[in-house]
């Protein structure tokens, strides 16, 4: 297991995430996973002993139940605060009062307090702000993230689902009044969808952002379970929660290569899948979800995956984005001015 800086700060987190969507199934989160506390405990024991130290929650996840469960999953195996980095997320409705959801200063406070007495801790690592809040100025949302980690409640800051130029504007306004500026940036990126390589990546390439992929096996869709013959696995979520969109005549030709390298390697199609997101530009660690140990560890083995430069152009080639305006005109304009390599 490799360990990377989290963005520009001294921090090293794994490069792969245990995440905790599967912890709990309460409400709306019953159809990505129902695991007791008994399995949580084991998964979380099994990324520990394999050496991810970095592990991803929101409070939203099982209505509160997964920040729960991690909380007593951590006090039950003995794992100090100290030999983890725990990130967690708020944004979503918490309840049914009006303020309840979003990102003012006001739930901002609220959520932090109700996410450290789930998971029993002192402090959150690194606090994501799970998606945008259309009526919130990000001037407001930026102070109550400053509050709360100058409060100590709150170490390091991350964003999660925002466009890229609403990444800068916010990092922009915390430099201006010297508040804690964003550190990492949580977003869809799989082989099936590199959409983020259009304006994020850039984006954290430019400004030593962390990416941090979720969601990396397109919600089980690369898992090597499904294909043009087999369009229902029987036993994966997609079956009955079809999410993150995919174009899936486009994914079918990609799960044909996962396929064909996986098994020159005698691995899965999710390890491959995972293999190559591993070493693309500005990932920093992929989170990783499981509701059975066979499956977590079959993706940790991914870390040690090596494709060829070969099966790479393969991938890279298959799963290629189509160009879009303005990216395909600055290429054009490119030409003449960039150093020959």
């Amino acid at each position: 297991m490799k360990y990377n800086q989290l963005g520009k700060t001294g921090v090293l987190v794994s490069e792969l995430c245990l995440g905790t969507m599967t912890f709990g199934g309460k409400g709306y989160w019953k159809s990505i996973g129902e695991l007791p506390q008994d399995e949580v405990n084991k998964l979380t024991k099994t990324a520990i002993d394999s050496g991810i130290n970095f592990i991803d929650t929101a409070n939203a996840y099982s209505e509160g139940l997964s920040e729960s469960m991690l909380g007593n999953a951590l006090g039950s195996l003995g794992i100090s605060s100290q030999q983890v980095v725990i990130a967690t997320k708020l944004r979503l409705r918490m309840g049914s009062g009006a303020n309840q959801v979003g990102l003012s200063r006001l739930h901002i406070a609220d959520s932090v307090d109700d996410s450290l007495k789930r998971l029993n801790l002192s402090h959150i690592d690194l606090l994501y702000i799970h998606s945008v809040d259309p009526i919130t100025p990000l001037e407001e949302t930026m102070r109550g993230l400053e509050d709360v980690v100058r409060s100590g409640k709150v170490r390091y800051l991350g964003i999660s689902n925002h466009p890229a130029w609403m990444v800068a504007k916010a990092n922009g306004i915390a430099e201006k009044m010297g508040w804690t500026k964003f550190v990492a940036m949580q977003n869809y990126y799989s082989i099936a969808s590199r959409d983020v390589e259009r304006e994020l990546v850039p984006l954290a390439l430019s400004e030593g952002l962390a990416i941090m992929p979720w969601s990396p096996l397109a919600g089980g869709f690369l898992s090597g379970k499904f294909t043009r013959n087999n369009e229902v696995a029987g036993d994966s979520r997609r079956d009955t929660f079809d999410f993150p969109p995919v174009n899936k005549e486009k994914a079918y030709d990609i799960i044909d290569v996962l396929l064909q390298v996986g098994s020159a390697h005698k691995v899965s199609a999710a390890q491959v899948a995972l293999a190559y997101i591993l070493k693309k530009p500005a990932v920093t660690s992929i989170i990783i979800g499981a509701k059975k140990q066979e499956q977590m560890l079959d993706n940790i083995a991914a870390t040690k995956l090596e494709l060829t430069p070969d099966e790479t152009q393969q991938l890279d080639s298959i799963s290629a984005l189509t160009p879009e305006y303005p990216g395909w005109m600055l290429e054009r304009q490119a030409q003449g001015r960039l150093p020959k390599e």
